[in-house]
């Protein structure tokens, strides 16, 4: 079996911040999302893995390489636009040849894997097994629609969803998915619906089945969601300090401090995470936030957010919070202070604080 991980997607969600990074790179709890479906495909036994790419192929095969160090093979196939899931499937076509496949959206996350429900489409042999989730937001998915345990019909992102039950970001698929892909029409948003593909299947008769799954699952697509899958990541995490952390500070609950990290008379309540080489000096580090690696944080409070790498957030006093921060940023005080700060900064922003 193989799998096909979709890692094209513009991130329009997450603008600025995609406008220079790929978004299955942003990290959670300082690792990459892409990662993470990486590691899920490898626990399910999957180690030959094709990379859709778009825009972003130099930075995606910069972090990936050949897959070696996850211990799977990394072959990449550029999409030259995003033109759709399933156009994603079509154009791997000549990579799949007539095997079974996983397709995982790069950007999702999934608390508990995915190897039981690989195993259960190996035993039972469907031509396609679909997750799904109940959602507060069906709007915004590909929605099912079922009658008992049969899917009946798919939507994309219907404005009056007939269901709560949306399509995880990841799929099964027996060779039949390329007939399907290969006869359906663009949509109104001129792309190839995956949930048009797998409708297809269902009229023609080919057996697709559901699994609704109780763990949770995140599209990482919205500043939102991402600072929920890192607050629930972060919880899972074991506290453990690598760094140096001076006799003036204090560490409390969970709290991961990476090699060459400097902790001076600081505040840095878990869960949280504190990259390599990151120096935080007279601050305050609040629950569920990760700051990767290079960064500086001096005279500053922050909490509930993610800081990418090389940035740096200086004499901050009102708290910062529910924040995306970019690489390379700087934010630091100027005169005249405001009451509460939020910022979803792209790379290479610098910020004058009044």
């Amino acid at each position: 079996m193989k799998a096909l991980i979709l890692s094209g997607g513009e991130g329009t969600r997450l603008r600025p911040i995609t406008h220079t990074s790929a978004k299955q790179l942003v990290p959670v709890a300082n690792k990459p999302i892409l990662f993470y479906a990486i590691e899920a495909i490898k626990e399910a036994g999957i180690d030959n893995v094709g990379i859709i790419v778009g825009e972003t192929e130099n930075e995606i095969k910069s972090a990936i390489g050949d897959g070696s160090q996850w211990g799977i093979k990394a072959t990449y196939i550029r999409q030259e636009a995003p033109l759709g899931l399933a156009h994603a499937v079509k154009i791997a076509e000549p990579f799949i040849k007539k095997e079974s496949f996983v397709m995982f959206l790069g950007d999702n996350l999934i608390k508990d894997g995915i190897k039981s429900l690989v195993d259960e489409f190996i035993e039972r042999k469907p031509n396609a097994q679909i997750l799904l989730a109940r959602v507060k937001d069906p709007q915004r998915f590909g929605v099912a629609e079922l009658s008992g345990d049969k899917i009946v019909r798919l939507i994309e992102k219907p404005k009056d969803p007939p269901s709560d039950l949306a399509l995880v970001g990841v799929y099964m698929f027996d060779k039949n998915i390329f007939e399907a892909v290969n006869n359906i029409k663009p949509s109104w948003r001129n792309e190839l619906e995956i949930t048009d593909a797998i409708q297809y299947m269902v009229d023609k008769g080919y057996d697709v089945q559901p699994h609704i799954i109780n763990g949770w699952w995140k599209d990482t697509g919205k500043l939102e969601d991402m600072l929920e899958a890192n607050r629930i990541i972060l919880d899972t995490l074991t506290g453990r300090c690598d760094g140096f952390v001076d006799s003036d500070s204090h560490i409390i609950g969970k709290v991961v401090i990476e090699k060459g990290a400097e902790v001076i008379n600081s505040i840095i309540r878990g869960p949280a995470i504190i990259g390599e080489n990151t120096k935080i000096i007279n601050s305050f580090i609040g629950p569920f936030t990760s700051v990767y690696f290079d960064v500086v944080i001096k005279n500053s409070e922050i909490e509930h957010s993610i800081i990418l790498e090389k940035s740096s957030i200086l004499d901050i006093h009102v708290r910062i919070e529910d924040s995306l921060i970019g690489k390379n940023v700087e934010v630091s005080k100027s005169p005249i202070k405001p009451k509460a700060y939020r910022f979803m900064l792209g790379d290479n922003s610098k910020v004058g604080v009044l």
